[in-house]
């Protein structure tokens, strides 16, 4: 609802005004009314309204020295509109010069007040439009800055462009916030989607004026829909507390406003912006690695990889003895192998450091395996591979089952970089593409489809277009929803659920991304450009 101001020094014509029509069906709500512009201007000094509707003759302060006023001292941003007798019809053409919106006449019309108010409630939505069109092409734009920071292939404008909108200080981490539910969920505009959002703008409103640090869609992973933070020691110096205080604070808050359970994981802190990219390699290294430790709240890449050599033992003849069956792709070896690294980490009373030491050898030196076979390897595809595997439906986390079926699973996909897919399935996921981009493309179902592992078919997927799949499918809906823009005559809504988009908030901030402006900016210029 709009809120109006009616001000004017006889009653009856207040009463008047209130009665004439019903505001709450036109949206608006009366919130006050007042008997001259003093009064006016000392309730506009407490109180937001969108429209004062105001006399101008009047004692105290007239119509007119109430909107110069407001205007002088900058206590409102509301639009007004005067209300004028045919004697004083050259006050109303000053007030027009001044920055009046419009004039009623005096006795006021039931029409001649609902089509200035239908007229207002359209410019307002039109300015609202516009002005969530331009936040949406700022966060988008400082978005691509940040991402440019976090994959470390960013120049001095993308630094220099964050350094003058975000207020940054010494002590950096990236910080990945994801729901911890949404390990279950496969879906890129579904489900997924609107949960990623309803997070990202519930960490804007805990952090408030540090809304800014907060990314939406900064992971590269296809199948993360988690919201990425950039961490600086000033916001926990001036809520006067520590980083852990700080984090767990904003860790409780976040499940609070959720109803759920959220995941932070923190990648090692840096000292500067330029670092970035360190955090967020570690953040995502963290995402791999937790599915083999204790569930809990916060991860932190300190905590989580620091291995003291003193003291902790490491069952490396059992670890080699599993790792060749992996790579022997032979699975009764591996579940013995398997059974006898967790009867010796059981004789020895493993735990914390010592299990986490053995996991992460187990881990590191798979992931060397795969490098090998592939020189081109990315290993974040691979670390991504692991983390997909450890999320299987009945799988206990760090059980001797778990384990097996793992490494068995990482078996197969070795054997798959030895046969390198060849360019053929490629081909035919651009012809899928190409026909059903409209539908939940993603691309564990594709995997399933062609037998490939999905991860691996990430890996030469990205080698041959030079983007990760999500991107390709975005841009190539992007590119649909442009020709539609340009040829046809349909709604911006309409065009964004043909190509593919249930959410039209995101279909805008997408577009944007790709083509640099709104939609309908785009519809305008080009069509002008046509003609």
């Amino acid at each position: 609802m709009l809120k109006v101001l009616l001000v004017d020094d006889e009653y009856f014509i207040l009463q008047g005004l209130m009665l004439l029509i019903d505001w709450e069906a036109e949206g608006y709500e009366i919130a006050a009314t007042a008997a001259n512009g003093q009064e006016a201007l000392e309730y506009l000094r407490e109180h937001r309204v969108d429209l004062v509707i105001t006399d101008i003759a009047m004692p105290v302060m007239t119509g007119l020295e109430l909107m110069e006023a407001v205007h002088s001292e900058g206590v409102s941003e509301a639009a007004f509109v005067i209300l004028s007798g045919y004697s004083d019809f050259s006050f109303a053409r000053q007030a027009l010069r001044d920055g009046c919106m419009d004039y009623l006449l005096k006795p006021v019309k039931k029409e001649d007040l609902q089509n200035l108010l239908r007229k207002f409630n359209h410019m307002s939505q039109s300015q609202k439009q516009e002005q969530q069109n331009q936040r949406q092409f700022e966060d988008a734009y400082m978005a691509r800055n940040i991402i440019a920071l976090l994959l470390g292939k960013h120049d001095d404008y993308n630094l220099g462009y964050v350094k003058d909108h975000m207020k940054l200080s010494g002590g950096i981490r990236y910080i990945e916030i994801e729901y911890c539910s949404l390990e279950d969920v496969d879906a890129e505009e579904g489900e997924a989607r609107i949960l990623q959002r309803r997070l990202y703008q519930m960490c804007r409103q805990i952090l408030k004026e540090d809304g800014a640090h907060c990314i939406f869609d900064a992971s590269q992973d296809s199948v993360s829909y988690g919201v990425g933070l950039i961490y600086c020691d000033y916001m926990a110096q001036e809520a006067g507390t520590d980083e852990a205080e700080y984090l767990s604070q904003l860790h409780r808050n976040l499940e609070l406003l959720a109803g759920g359970e959220i995941r932070m994981l923190a990648g090692k802190k840096v000292s500067d912006i330029t670092l970035l990219s360190q955090s967020y390699g570690t953040a995502c290294m963290l995402r791999s690695l937790e599915a083999f430790h204790k569930k809990k709240p916060i991860y932190y890449y300190e905590a989580e990889i620091q291995v003291r050599q003193g003291g902790i033992a490491l069952c490396k003849e059992n670890l080699d003895a599993l790792i060749a069956a992996v790579e022997q792709n032979d699975p009764m070896e591996i579940r013995k192998g398997v059974d006898a690294l967790f009867a010796r980490m059981q004789q020895s009373n493993m735990a914390g450091d010592s299990v986490n030491l053995n996991i992460n050898y187990l881990l590191f030196q798979l992931v060397h395996l795969a490098s090998e076979l592939d020189d081109e390897a990315d290993q974040e595809e691979i670390l991504h591979f692991i983390s997909a595997s450890s999320f299987e439906e009945g799988i206990m986390r760090g059980s001797s089952r778990h384990l097996t079926r793992f490494a068995c699973e990482y078996a197969e996909y070795l054997m798959q970089l030895r046969r390198n897919v060849s360019s053929g399935v490629l081909q035919e996921i651009e012809k899928e593409i190409r026909k059903n981009y409209a539908e939940n493309l993603t691309l564990r179902d594709l995997g399933k489809k062609y037998y490939v592992n999905s991860s691996y078919l990430g890996q030469i997927f990205r080698k041959k277009y030079g983007q990760s799949f999500k991107d390709y499918l975005n841009n190539y809906r992007i590119a649909e929803a442009s020709k539609q823009l340009l040829n046809t005559d349909k709604k911006i809504g309409q065009i964004a659920e043909d190509v593919g988009y249930r959410d039209g908030d995101y279909f805008i901030r997408k577009f944007i991304e790709v083509k640099g402006c709104t939609p309908s900016r785009f519809r305008k210029s080009m069509g002008q450009t046509l003609d």
